[in-house]
């Protein structure tokens, strides 16, 4: 393989990944502009294998979207509603606490937990919830509230994202999801999603909450009007904030569905492209512990392939995934732990499930 991955003409490349050498941008792009998928998933390879063996994670998990209202509006996004037009939702805190409720039997270790940004609900109303889900489940580990939702109740508040992120802390808050970056470039934001929070602001709360111990995920939305060059200062961004204050748990690229979207004359990611995000995010993000396929987004069978392109992490159960779904995913909204663990094993790897912060619950 290695002879593949010279003829391809990235030798050079190749060196630094067995040095274990930080590869520059100009690099990225030429990775992301190789026609040899094959000799880039090689090279991801390696240092996927070098970081976490043959290992490939997953997580009991149930997602939680409060509410849909919001006031963004991004022309990617199907989720987001006005507030009192068609399929426009929000859930009271008893309601949302519900969804939690409802699930004691199974064995779930982490909500996940994000909506839009409501232009009326207060900053009791997330606090509250956060103290609800607690109360009905104290063992579970809560992952909600995204960079840009957490700027926006910082808002509410009226207090510094700082001593914001505390008092949700302080009400159950363990952790945060890795949406709302999408690509950070000013040009796609001004484009596609002009009223959300700046890339900038997004890595600024990330910062914040790191160094307060909460550990936050990464995401980069790829697949709509985006130019190589801005996917790789997108992840240049991230590793460069990850040197700062090494809060990243995990990247994950999400592939960009345009169903539903004001953007739905582009055509869906191809398999090419979601595994070639994948395999140059792994070899790039030399700083970050974990690469996600998702496979809500990319689908179970990518999923498995992407094992070998540099990705250890597949997410997990999901339990009622909505957001991508409502853009025209094709996937089903949750899968069993036993199908998991199948498509882990077929593709090779050790089924690991894991929690929240990649400790091991048990492992297949």
């Amino acid at each position: 393989m290695e002879s593949l991955v010279i003829k391809a003409g990235l030798g050079d490349i190749l060196d630094k990944v067995k040095r274990a050498e930080r590869i520059t941008k100009e690099e990225a792009i030429r990775l992301y502009e190789s026609p040899d998928l094959l000799a880039v998933g090689y090279l991801a390879n390696m240092v996927r294998e070098r970081k976490n063996g043959d290992k490939a994670y997953f997580i009991y998990n149930q997602h939680v979207n409060y509410s849909n209202i919001c006031t963004n509006l991004c022309k990617f996004c199907a989720f987001g509603k006005e507030k009192g037009t068609d399929k426009s939702y929000e859930m009271t805190v008893e309601e949302a606490v519900g969804k939690v409720r409802d699930r004691l039997d199974e064995p779930i270790t982490e909500v996940h937990m994000v909506g839009g940004i409501h232009p009326d609900l207060p900053f009791s109303y997330y606090t509250d919830i956060l103290k609800g889900i607690k109360e009905v489940r104290p063992d579970i580990h809560v992952q909600a509230f995204t960079c840009v939702e957490i700027d926006h109740l910082a808002k509410l508040a009226d207090k510094p994202v700082k001593e914001t992120l505390e008092i949700l802390m302080a009400a159950g808050l363990d952790s945060i999801p890795g949406g709302g970056a999408e690509v950070f470039s000013s040009r796609i934001r001004e484009k596609t999603c002009p009223d959300k929070l700046s890339g900038q602001g997004w890595l600024e709360v990330a910062k914040t909450a790191h160094r307060l111990g909460l550990n936050t995920n990464a995401t980069m939305l790829y697949g709509h009007i985006e130019t190589i060059e801005e996917r790789v200062e997108h992840l240049a961004a991230l590793r460069e904030a990850q040197d700062e204050t090494a809060g990243f748990l995990a990247f994950i690229p999400l592939a960009f569905h345009p169903k539903n979207t004001k953007m739905d004359d582009l055509s869906r990611t191809s398999g090419v492209d979601d595994l070639k995000n994948i395999a140059v995010s792994r070899i790039f993000l030399d700083n970050f512990p974990h690469i996600k396929a998702y496979w809500v987004m990319i689908g179970p069978k990518l999923a498995q392939v992407a094992l070998s392109f540099g990705a250890d992490d597949v997410d997990g159960t999901v339990k009622e995934e909505i957001i991508t779904h409502m853009a025209g995913a094709d996937t089903e909204q949750a899968m069993a732990i036993p199908e998991l663990v199948r498509i882990i094993k077929e593709a090779g790897r050790t089924p690991v499930q894991r929690g929240t912060l990649y400790d091991v619950i048990k492992e297949y």
